[in-house]
Parts: structure tokens; sequence; C-alpha cells
């Protein structure tokens, strides 16, 4: 069977889609695209893909079962009310929404349909790293986590298109989605602090600390630099009560010549994420072929989006502000569990769920 696919938003992020679902990927044929831009959407359309004119006219097309959208935010939520009408799975990527209002109609769409239809883009989730990070917590071997150090560091951003509030409505959000699944908790609270500014951010507020503060009591401290000149350089670690885990740097290849030791750091998130969106989608397929959807769900991306409000509100206060969410509602698993996966010997690493 072979899973026909509509995608809305022919920028960079969805022509990158574009080319992993027809030339990476099985099981699916992307049939039609839609943009703004018509006529971009014409020049990066596979051969025999429908052009639509509108996003509304792809969803509603007999042809197309499964959508994916990559607009810009503020169209997400007109977009997802009409996948869910229609009743057909969609993959969105981040931001779900660009408000906690909107996202709540899109849940309560969703939760009125009966079934999950929403998987929002939070890749890292499907990155090998932090599944075997995640396996290794779930164990229990290390005891229960305290703290959790995450970093998110990018060479550089485009000046004048990336402002001083980004660092906390858009790159957050992969922090706070990938510290919820981790310690499978809910962010209470956010405090947000401001060091020495970078010369080479000028007058964008970089970089910039995040302070998460987690139901359970575990405290995250997030450090986003976004002009740090080297590369794209993703770390996290986990203490716990008998000893740490943490992400591997990559690529592993360590060089040892007359120059020294080195080892190379990713230009951007091509080189440290590619995996990770191949393997979404291959999830995503899987589901979208049976009518639904899987890994992070509108539940997750209404929490994400509280985050970064909190976060917003948190730079300019100074002071710790409160998270605060709705019930989750019984569609929404409240496992935040990863797949099996193995440790580096290759042994099956069991959560502490699986062994009681």
């Amino acid at each position: 069977m072979t899973l026909k696919v509509g995608v809305i938003g022919t920028g960079m992020i969805g022509q990158d889609h574009i080319r992993r679902l027809t030339q990476v990927l099985s099981g699916v044929k992307v049939v039609a695209v839609s943009d703004i831009d018509g006529a971009r959407a014409a020049a990066v359309a596979p051969e025999g893909a429908a052009v639509f004119a509108t996003a509304g006219d792809l969803i509603r097309s007999e042809t197309v079962e499964a959508v994916v959208i990559c607009s810009w935010g503020p169209a997400h939520e007109e977009q997802l009310l009409d996948c869910i009408a229609a009743g057909k799975p969609v993959f969105c990527e981040k931001p779900l929404v660009t408000t906690a209002a909107a996202a709540l109609r899109v849940m309560e769409a969703e939760v009125a349909f009966g079934r999950r239809l929403v998987q929002v883009g939070f890749m890292r989730r499907f990155d090998a790293d932090y599944r075997r990070l995640k396996a290794t917590l779930d164990s229990g071997t290390l005891g229960a986590p305290l703290m959790f150090h995450s970093t998110h560091r990018n060479a550089a951003v485009p000046e004048g298109l990336y402002t001083s509030d980004m660092p906390l409505n858009d790159t957050l959000v992969h922090d706070a989605d990938i510290s919820r699944w981790l310690l499978n908790d809910e962010v209470r609270g956010v405090e947000v602090r401001v060091p020495r500014r970078s010369r080479r951010g000028k007058e964008l507020r970089d970089p910039v600390v995040v302070l998460l503060h987690m139901g359970s009591g575990v405290l995250v401290d997030v450090e986003i630099s976004v002009n740090i000149a080297y590369g794209y350089d993703i770390r996290g670690e986990v203490s716990c009560e008998e000893g740490t885990a943490s992400l591997p740097l990559r690529p592993a290849t360590v060089i040892r010549d007359i120059h020294g030791v080195r080892q190379l750091v990713p230009a951007d998130w091509c080189g440290r994420f590619i995996e990770a969106y191949d393997q979404e989608f291959r999830e995503w397929i899987g589901a979208a072929a049976r009518g639904t959807a899987t890994g992070p769900s509108t539940w997750d991306g209404y929490a994400a989006t509280l985050v970064a409000d909190a976060a917003l509100k948190a730079v300019e206060s100074g002071e710790l502000q409160p998270v605060r969410m709705r019930d989750r509602p019984s569609l929404y698993s409240t496992t935040l569990e990863a797949p099996p996966v193995t440790d580096v010997s290759g042994h099956a690493l069991r959560s502490r769920r699986q062994q009681s």
C-alpha cells in the first residue's frame, strides 16, 4: 500500500521533506503540493503531483490521504482543523500553532473526532542518541534524575530575520519537549536569564539561559546560543542519584594528526539530525497508513506553546513564571516512553515499567 500525501508549504523545510518522501522513504507518494507562492510550488512539485491554489483545496482533495504541513506558524491552526474535519492524518512542523488558545481549539477538535490524527515535528524524539539516553533513564539503573543540562548552539542565524524572541519562542520548544519526554514529566515553571551579550549577535538577545522547573522537582537548565561561530552543537546530560548519562558528541569520529586531537562539529541541523528526520517520517507514514498518528501529539504541541509563552513573560519580568496546563484528555496517552532500544553492547534496555 502506498500512502498518498499532500505537502503544504514548499519553502526550505517543505522542499527537504518532499526530497525525503520521494527519494529516501518507501510506502509513500507525494501527489499534491500547495504554497502561497504558486510558482515555487509548481517548480518543486514532483512529477505528476497536482499543484493546488490553496491549502484547503489540497486537504479536501479525494486524491490526498494524508497531509504534511510546512507552512508558516500562523496558518497552522486553520489547516490542522481542516485536516481533522476531513479525517486525514497530518504531520505538522513545529510550532503546532502560535497561541495556547489555538492549541486548545485543535486539541478539542481532535478529541471530538475521537482518534489521534496529528503528529508534531519534534524530531529529537526520533534521534537514536536521545532514544538511548531515554532508555537508560527509564531503566532506573542510575536512580532518579535530578538535573538535566541541555545545550542548543548555532553557528549563526540570519541577521534581521531572527529576532530576540525567537530563541524562546522557536528554539526553546525543542529543549522543552525533549525534557518532558526524557523525564516523563511536565514543566511547571520557567525562569530566563540573559548573560553578557555576544557581540556577534549585535542587538540580538543572545545567549539566553532558561531554567525549567519540572513537576517532580527536577531542574532543567537550557543554554541557547545562536551565534557561537564554530558549528551546530547539541548537548545533553542528565545527572541522577547514582550517576550521569549524556549524549555522545556527533559526528563520533575523533581525528588525531600533527594538528592534535579534534572532533568535527556539524555545520547545521542537517548534519546532526538528518537521520532523526527520516525516522520520524518512517513512523508517521506507518501510522498515517492506519489512519492515525504516533509520536509527539497535539498535547505535546500545546505543552511546548505554554512553555514558550511563559519564557517570553519571564525574560521581561525577571521572575519565575508558572505554567498552568489543563487536564490531559484521555485521547493522549500519559506515557512518554520511547520505543525499545539497545545499549552500546547490543542488550535491550528495559524500563522500570517493563520490569514491574
